[in-house]
């Protein structure tokens, strides 16, 4: 028979212990341009702080940190799963304590998080933020910035800095009820060794494109570019998982049928033990049969690197993501960005190209000596002279917690208010040479410069002749191509098959009525799919002609030409203008100096 809690203290206690306690993880989404969630089918990015955060508070579930109540865990990314704020808030209504944890939130995403903690917060649900703008801002600044202020007054809990080893104690005060405002753990970075793996469940995993799912083998980067947060968040000492841990994230998501990954750290290249890590991936696919792979980021002095290209290979990766930012020596040394030498960008796009490796390249737009004429005229000698397969093209944003952010806010230069805008597909503050008219125009302009059908051809074509399989190519080439003129939004951040709902809406813009709501909606779908149809068959069309081609394993033309001395006499991006006429001199001379020793 039970004991009634009526009058017992410790009956009503065993109550409470045994009250369900949920935990709701949420990776918010941000705004479209019209006000709605951008939200998908089928989306393209997995959340590394999602999987990371929801590994350790399983971990710590499964440890007992609460006890031994009745704990449900669920992980919810807005980008691919609607948020049901109302089912939440009953959820909690219906007896079940507990908090709601909004993860790895971007500076572009913090509108959308406080629209999604406001009800929950009015309902006296507990709710913690977490993510890059508010440990980037609580790094930079010694005063807490008006937009975290505001997360404040709502009662929400501020989260600063990585979670390892830190995960008991907010849990611990969440199940007390005694969550503090602010915890602030920027200094003290933790070591990643033998601590938990990001982990997601198939059921998340296969809700993005190519059933891809992420992991970090390791933090920090020891670069200073002032466009960066990674630097201030997890700071410039290399902290790296074990092989040991690697091959244990290989292994569950293998268990459960997950076999490709993004490997989320900002420069692989310089994780110290990145050697042994790939003989360990290499071991597990040549000797076990693991078909895993991967795509990475490094930097554009990796090939300097002994073996590293040949173990990337053997080891799986199959593209590369090359923070190249610029080829104006001059931009790269005002935003700090020293370790782009423009006389390696050749050598290390032809030593990828040689082990057929698709390469993916950043290219920064708004540095201060661009000009629209000047971006042009770049882009183009781009397309000729690099063997570069995908170019992505982003605005100089002073993303909050990076060095331009504090400069630009500390010498009160004036930035769009509005966090929403800081996806790096916005102008948000002003240039010296370009009006912001001009500069967005150039944006938009600069994907429909690289992808012509002149250089798509020429792009499969090389890919071609490096032994790439085209067609596949092809497929990320129409990703890229159209994804902003059709969808309005950066590859990226684009999906499979769009969703909108239309009380999915900025709470300062008004609702829709559905009779205009929807058939537009209708309109849209159709106009879209049509658009996307008609460049895949064009595109295809390309990939056709160039696979039909007798003489398509022996194309050449002046990017995939090997590297000599004469480029940089006839080569224009060695000589057009003064900045890259500095860099050739300054690198004949370190070779110089360097042959003499």
């Amino acid at each position: 028979m039970g004991t009634s809690g009526a009058g017992n203290p410790n009956a009503a206690a065993n109550s409470a212990a045994r009250k369900p306690f949920r935990i709701v993880l949420i990776k918010p989404s941000h705004y479209d341009d019209d006000g709605y969630v951008i939200r998908w089918y089928r989306s393209t990015m997995p959340s590394n702080s999602l999987a990371s955060v929801y590994a350790l508070v399983l971990d710590a579930v499964g440890r007992g940190v609460l006890g031994d109540r009745d704990v449900t865990v669920t992980a919810i990314d807005e980008t691919n799963t609607r948020v049901h704020i109302g089912r939440i808030v009953s959820e909690f209504r219906g007896g079940a304590e507990g908090f709601v944890g909004l993860v790895g939130i971007q500076s572009n995403q913090y509108p959308r998080a406080l629209d999604i903690a406001r009800p929950l917060r009015a309902a006296g649900i507990p709710v913690v933020i977490g993510g890059f703008h508010v440990s980037g801002l609580l790094s930079m600044f010694d005063h807490l910035m008006p937009d975290l202020q505001t997360a404040l007054d709502m009662g929400i809990s501020l989260f600063a800095g990585e979670a390892e080893g830190r995960m008991d104690l907010v849990l611990g005060d969440a199940v007390n009820g005694t969550l503090k405002p602010v915890y602030n753990y920027i200094e003290g970075l933790p070591a990643l060794e033998n601590t938990i793996t990001p982990f997601l469940p198939q059921s998340h995993v296969r809700r993005t494109i190519g059933n891809m799912t992420s992991f970090d083998a390791g933090r920090g980067c020891p670069f200073q570019c002032s466009f960066c947060t990674i630097i201030n968040v997890q700071g410039r000492q290399s902290r790296r998982r074990s092989p040991d841990d690697v091959e244990r994230i290989l292994r569950q998501n293998w268990a459960q049928g997950v076999d490709r990954y993004f490997i989320t750290d900002d420069n692989f290249a310089r994780n110290k033990d990145w050697e042994i890590i790939f003989d360990r991936i290499i071991r597990l696919r040549e000797e076990e049969g693991m078909d895993v792979r991967f795509m990475i980021q490094v930097d554009t002095l990796c090939h300097r690197i002994p073996r590293f290209i040949e173990k990337a290979k053997r080891a799986g990766v199959t593209r590369i993501f090359i923070g190249l930012e610029n080829i104006n020596p001059e931009n790269l040394m005002a935003a700090k960005k020293r370790q782009n030498k423009i006389t390696e960008y050749r050598k290390m796009l032809l030593a990828w190209k040689a082990a057929g490796i698709w390469t993916y390249a950043g290219y920064i737009l708004g540095f201060p000596g661009d000009t629209p004429e000047a971006i042009r005229h770049d882009i183009g000698i781009i397309k000729r002279e690099m063997p570069l397969d995908i170019l992505e093209f982003f605005f100089l944003t002073p993303l909050p917690g990076s060095e331009d952010h504090k400069t630009l806010s500390l010498k009160g230069v004036a930035m769009d208010p509005d966090l929403n805008k800081y996806d790096l597909e916005h102008a948000v503050t002003a240039h010296p040479k370009m009006s912001k008219r001009e500069w967005e125009q150039i944006y938009w302009d600069a994907w429909q410069i690289y992808y012509t059908p002149e250089h798509i051809a020429t792009i499969l074509k090389r890919a071609k002749a490096s032994g790439v399989a085209i067609y596949r190519l092809m497929v990320i080439i129409l990703w890229f191509a159209s994804s902003l003129r059709v969808e309005k939004v950066h590859p990226l951040q684009g999906g499979i098959l769009r969703f909108k709902n239309r009380r999915e809406r900025r709470p300062e813009l008004p609702m829709e009525s559905p009779f205009a709501f929807y058939p537009r909606l209708a309109a849209e779908f159709f106009v879209k799919n049509a658009q996307i149809l008609r460049e895949a068959w064009r595109i295809r069309r390309i990939c056709d002609r160039v696979e039909a081609d007798p003489a398509n394993r022996t194309y050449t033309d002046v990017a995939m030409t090997p590297v000599s001395d004469d480029d940089t006499e006839n080569l224009e991006m060695y000589t057009h203008n003064a900045g890259a006429r500095d860099a050739v001199a300054h690198a004949h001379k370190i070779r110089t100096l360097t042959a003499a020793v």
